[in-house]
């Protein structure tokens, strides 16, 4: 093995190089750390601690980064490799633990046998290789010191921002680029950086990275991946990462549905199952009620008194989920333009759930499809708009600020409908606001929850919101909006349909309408980030639901 000395008898220009290699290594695979830990415990909850552990192992590589050299006999530079090779394989065992160790303390556990240290040990060889390539000495302690210090924070910074920015656009696209293949990419690229010997310990690692680690989307990991699952009645029908997250289909054996998941989330499901003596709907029967819920747009009567028609009709759906609430409008014969953001989404949605091919697909973020329309000379005006967002554990607060939903208020004719599917905790803060900026745009609503408070006990919860805009001529906030009564046709076949599609659970507005202490009326764009402390904690509350319905294996295994 060449000894460490031989990287100092470089040129300055290679000592820099490495150097800045290792710290932009190091930002990536902290970037891909999280996006690792997404599916087993939510990319909110994973978030929490993570800026902190990074930050204190950085600043401790850093500070310590000469007792490291000295302790090392300056060879630590060939142990980040290594760490890097090895930190795959101690993520799977510690997320294996997931139920036990909880949430979000598993995040911090795993970081801290995993992650931190690499960082520290990458950053402490990085400044060493940094201080020793610019070689200001001569400037003074101070210079010599703290430059390479703020250079160091700058090239790490960007190198997160770099990678997140090309990740989002690119996650998936092989194996190589999925998360769990990063994590043995990246590795390979710290080899190259810092060759030596001591990469023959790493081997072992990535033998089993190879072979048995079942997140790594190949032939034999995911024939492994549904052997083990099979023991609680699942198995994988396809999974793909995507620039929203870990999403999968699966199907469950036993009681016969099949669902789609982004991370540690449920973006929808529907009944597989053939049953007896029962004729399969039009449009299949989700497994949960909001989302036929969310079709009872098409019975909130119209304030002239004149009946809809379907056939006349155009609606916007933001959020495509498994495509239940698109799928029933477009069966109804509604031009229907579907917003999603999430490309795999759109494609698992009609691959493997039925999603009719006979609308409008726009694949962008719902804002500036909103701000495009808004713009346009001639904006396009829906009859229905549905808006049913949900991710990582919680809402995107900007898709329900005083902006975005004043730019669907401008996007829904004058008679029109639109329904908004909040999903969270109704006790927290941000419900509240949710609610009162919605009613300071559309005046006339009305509030359903999916289940009463009774039914369920629990204040995480699916609530849809009604709204109509308020006609000068005759509505009035104070009469309310009503629904007709549904026919048969407004069923579609569905024995389910009949029993969910009329929202039953009401809540009153009012409780949601007291402006909380230090709270703000409405939310509006430029304040969303102080609503993170909110998100965290439901974003945890749904951590534990999800855990009750599916199995930990399930979630653990990807």
């Amino acid at each position: 093995m060449a000894p460490f000395r031989s990287i100092y008898q470089q040129d300055a220009t290679k000592q820099l190089v490495v150097g800045v290699s290792l710290l932009a290594l190091s930002a990536v695979y902290s970037y891909v750390f999280l996006l690792n830990l997404a599916p087993i415990y939510g990319s909110t909850p994973s978030h929490i601690f993570h800026g902190y552990g990074v930050g204190i192992a950085g600043a401790a590589g850093w500070f310590a980064k000469d007792h490291i050299h000295r302790l090392s006999g300056r060879n630590a530079v060939y142990l980040v490799p290594v760490v890097a090779f090895w930190l795959p394989v101690l993520q799977y065992f510690v997320s294996q633990q997931s139920s036990l160790l909880g949430n979000p303390t598993g995040p911090l556990i795993t970081g801290i046998v995993g992650l931190y240290p690499l960082v520290l040990l990458s950053v402490a060889s990085a400044g060493k290789l940094v201080q020793s390539g610019l070689n200001l000495n001569q400037h003074g302690d101070l210079v010599a010191e703290h430059i390479p210090l703020m250079g160091s924070y700058v090239v790490f910074a960007v190198g997160e921002y770099l990678a997140k920015t090309f990740l989002t656009r690119f996650i998936g696209s092989t194996v190589f680029l999925s998360r769990a293949g990063l994590q043995i990419l990246i590795p390979v690229l710290y080899a190259v950086a810092i060759p030596s010997k001591i990469l023959l310990l790493a081997i072992p690692s990535l033998l089993f990275s190879l072979t048995y680690n079942v997140h790594l989307p190949l032939g034999h990991t995911t024939r492994a991946l549904n052997s083990a699952i099979a023991e609680d009645g699942f198995a994988l029908v396809a999974r793909q990462d995507s620039n929203t997250g870990y999403v999968s289909v699966l199907d469950n054996l036993e009681d016969g549905f099949r669902v789609m998941r982004c991370d540690h989330s449920l973006l929808g499901g529907q009944w597989i199952k053939k049953r007896p003596n029962y004729t399969p709907p039009t449009v299949k029967d989700p497994i949960y009620a909001v989302f036929t819920m969310l079709e009872a747009v098409r019975l909130v009567e119209t304030a002239h008194g004149a009946p809809r028609v379907d056939a006349d009709s155009k609606a916007l759906v933001i959020g495509l989920g498994i495509g239940t609430t698109p799928g029933a409008l477009i069966s109804h014969g509604i031009d229907t333009t579907i917003v999603e953001i999430d490309p795999v989404v759109h494609k698992f949605a009609g691959q493997y759930f039925e999603l009719p091919s006979n609308h409008t697909p726009v694949i962008e973020d719902a804002r500036t499809f909103v701000r495009r329309n808004q713009e346009s000379a001639n904006p396009m005006q829906y009859d229905y708009i549905v808006h049913d967002v949900f991710t990582g554990g919680a809402e995107p607060v900007e898709l329900f600020t005083y902006e975005f939903i004043r730019g669907l208020h401008a996007s829904l004719k004058d008679d029109g409908v639109i329904a908004i599917n909040y999903a969270g905790d109704i006790t927290l803060y941000p419900a509240s606001l949710a609610i009162r900026t919605i009613k300071a745009i559309f005046p006339t609503c009305r509030l359903f929850r999916e289940e009463s408070d009774s039914e369920v006990g629990l204040d995480f919860t699916n609530m849809v919101i009604f709204c109509t805009k308020t006609p000068s001529s005759s509505l009035s906030p104070d009469q309310g909006l009503t629904f007709r009564e549904p026919v048969p046709a407004d069923f579609l076949g569905s024995r389910f349909r009949a029993r969910y599609l009329v929202p039953r659970h009401e809540v009153d507005a009012a409780r949601f309408m007291a402006v909380e202490k230090g709270g703000r009326a409405v939310l509006h764009d430029k304040e969303v980030k102080w609503l993170h402390k909110y998100q965290d904690r439901g974003a945890l509350e749904h951590w534990g639901i999800m855990r009750t319905v599916l199995p930990e294996r399930v979630w653990e295994m990807w």
